[in-house]
């Protein structure tokens, strides 16, 4: 990207627009319900999220009800609809909106730039998502979990582009540098930001960017900040 102002911005999620992920207790719960170990189960959870993320595994409810049997659980079709139904509520809860999420997107369309969501997740968000005050702010979402893909897979930068039309070059890519997701971007000709708040030193991450090396910032604001100064050739 030259100097000139960017047409689109595309945001990761979580740690991004939310503040950092930190498992809450009702895990734990659940894997109770599901007879099995709660250490065990957030162990399996973290070990198969991309595969998740991706569908890899096959649908929900059946991956959760092989994933307790795997640890020695036999739960019932009951308990395991239970906890699909919970978990979209308790993930939202483990990552709230990061504040000033809702303005800075506010801004960023009243300055007639696009807005997108680029996400590694499981089924939650795309449920979770449309019940939030970002959702009508942002003008594509793109779901690991829909797409098959996971960053930093080309596609996942390039299903958000086609929507919006614009080209890589001409997007700002803004995340928190889980899932090497800004060197996939930068690797595209996207500007990059690294949202390095405070509160992300406690963020549950995967895959962190360990080889990108950029402007970083710490707030959501500061993306308006960047934008007024106008963008750097070296960014």
């Amino acid at each position: 990207m030259d100097h000139l102002q960017p047409r689109a911005v595309l945001f990761d999620y979580f740690g991004t627009l939310t503040t950092a992920v930190q498992r809450g207790p009702d895990h734990r719960r659940m894997a109770v319900d599901l007879g099995v170990d709660p250490d065990e189960w957030i162990a399996a959870l973290d070990r198969t999220f991309y595969r998740r993320a991706t569908g890899a595994m096959g649908e929900p409810l059946e991956v959760l009800s092989d994933l307790a049997r795997t640890l020695g659980g036999n739960p019932t079709f009951r308990t395991v609809y239970s906890v699909y139904a919970r978990r979209v509520a308790t993930v939202g809860a483990d990552g709230p909106l990061r504040p000033g999420a809702v303005e800075v997107l506010t801004a960023l369309r009243a300055r007639r730039l696009r807005t997108a969501v680029v996400s590694d997740c499981w089924y939650e968000l795309p449920r979770l998502l449309p019940w939030l005050p970002v959702h009508p702010l942002l003008d594509t979402k793109v779901f690991s979990v829909e797409l098959g893909r996971r960053k930093p897979d080309p596609a996942m930068y390039l299903t958000a582009c086609a929507a919006l039309d614009v080209s890589p070059e001409e997007c700002l890519y803004v995340g928190d540098g889980g899932s090497t997701e800004l060197t996939g971007a930068a690797a595209l000709g996207m500007a990059t930001l690294r949202l390095a708040a405070p509160d992300l030193r406690g963020h549950l991450t995967f895959g962190r960017d360990v080889t990108w090396e950029g402007i970083e910032i710490g707030s959501l604001p500061e993306i308006l900040d960047v934008l007024t100064r106008r963008l750097e050739p070296a960014f």
